[in-house]
């Protein structure tokens, strides 16, 4: 299950959404992210859901990598369908016992299953056609309007980055280690969930192990490179905005906002 999760995976294409400026990108899942949030009309998800759905088929990245990242989470998105169905009042429409599901739960329901349906494709696609260096080329440059306030950007833009980037890392670290254990007689699939947390420990450890020997790696590496972030720091591209990037953000805002408002 672990190497299905395609969130923080680069797939370099040559196509019009990996071209696009990284900030515009990043504002986009935002304005996005928002809409989805503010919508509570079936038909808003579906316009925003086609949306998404043209911009992969844009993006040139086959489904199978977007749709992957849905797989870890399809156990959340049916939970979430399931309580909301039997815990919200209403009008009943099917009763199993004293089980009830009403029309009220299995709309919202529904709607809740949609929003995090696209958003985990909105931020699977973000990831997997922008490279780690432009991400964090674009939140340090999105985070900087607001550097007047003292906040560190490129710091906070370099340790997000490095998180994205180390996720497919350690969910490989993680199989490697579960396989191993599974070969001397670990179980992790039987028994209670007190059990199966118990029986995790022989992961973590041996993974916190791995994580921080990666980090003091990385940091040395960092070092005798000379890395120095922060103010005074040049950049060996440029971001650039051009038109197609202003038309891409303004579409998007303008669905965005519609979607919003309209639904």
């Amino acid at each position: 299950m672990l190497r299905n999760i395609s969130f923080g995976q680069y797939i370099p294409r040559d196509s019009l959404v990996h071209s696009l400026d990284p900030r515009i990108k990043i504002l986009s899942c935002l304005a996005i992210i928002i809409a989805l949030f503010l919508i509570v009309k079936f038909s808003g998800y579906l316009i925003l859901g086609s949306y998404i759905l043209i911009s992969i088929i844009i993006s040139k990245v086959h489904p199978k990598y977007v749709f992957r990242g849905l797989r870890p989470i399809l156990f959340i998105i049916i939970f979430t369908l399931i309580i909301h169905l039997f815990m919200t009042e209403g009008k009943v429409i099917y009763q199993v016992g004293f089980l009830k599901i009403t029309q009220e739960g299995l709309i919202k329901g529904l709607l809740i299953s949609f929003r995090l349906f696209i958003l985990i494709l909105t931020t699977s696609l973000l990831t997997l056609a922008t490279s780690p260096i432009s991400l964090t080329d674009g939140i340090e440059r999105l985070l900087s309007i607001i550097k007047f306030t003292g906040i560190p950007a490129h710091e906070i833009a370099m340790m997000m980055t490095i998180a994205l980037r180390f996720i497919p890392t350690l969910l490989e670290e993680t199989e490697k280690i579960m396989k191993a254990q599974i070969s001397r007689g670990a179980d992790f699939e039987s028994g209670n969930i007190f059990n199966r947390a118990k029986n995790l420990i022989p992961i973590l450890i041996p993974l916190f192990v791995s994580a921080f020997r990666r980090a003091d790696e990385l940091a040395i590496a960092m070092e005798a490179k000379c890395y120095r972030g922060g103010e005074g720091r040049t950049h060996y591209r440029e971001l650039k905005i051009n038109q197609i990037d202003i038309l891409t953000l303004s579409l998007t805002m303008v669905i965005a906002i519609i979607v919003s408002i309209m639904f």
